[in-house]
């Protein structure tokens, strides 16, 4: 049997460190049998370096990572991408891919992101970077295809909304 297919823009899954982007990312893409992209793999090991000492990434530091990412969505349009895209011009920067995107923004309560990443082990940013990353959000404008969830449950229930959310839905047949 042939994987199953979709119709219409790739997910991107958007927010900041410990709002669950790759974990609900991955429920996202099993659900849509398409290939996932946690892009902090695309990030340069100088980035990685930066923010593992706990010093933020500036907009420069961003840049070649975002045209990466977006040149990788632009390879593998039927896909589910998570990104933290926290600035508007991040995301106008992603769509500069040719492929459509819809923007899921996993906004969970601050006391929730700070419980998720005190209990975290094995990733390079540190949960001291995360002040710094709510200041730098930007929630997604009204002319931006997307949505903002709230919930801090089941990634399942998660993926759920997230798939009723999009406008016209994303098509999967077999």
């Amino acid at each position: 049997m042939k994987p199953p297919t979709r119709a219409g823009p790739a997910v991107v899954v958007m927010g900041v460190t410990g709002a669950g982007k790759t974990t609900v990312a991955a429920e996202l893409s099993v659900r849509l049998g398409h290939v996932c992209l946690d892009a902090d793999v695309l990030h340069p090991a100088a980035n990685i370096a930066k923010m593992r000492s706990g010093v933020p990434l500036t907009d420069a530091d961003r840049a070649p990572w975002l045209d990466a990412v977006a040149h990788w969505i632009d390879a593998n349009p039927h896909s589910v991408i998570a990104c933290s895209a926290l600035r508007r011009r991040y995301r106008d920067r992603l769509r500069a891919a040719k492929t459509p995107l819809w923007f899921a923004h996993l906004d969970p309560p601050p006391d929730v992101l700070r419980d998720r990443l005190r209990n975290r082990a094995g990733h390079f940013m540190p949960a001291s970077l995360l002040p710094d990353q709510l200041a730098t959000l930007e929630p997604l404008d009204r002319d931006e295809a997307g949505a903002a969830f709230h919930d801090v449950g089941d990634p399942a229930r998660i993926a759920d909304a997230i798939l009723t959310s999009i406008p016209g839905g994303l098509t999967v047949t077999s």
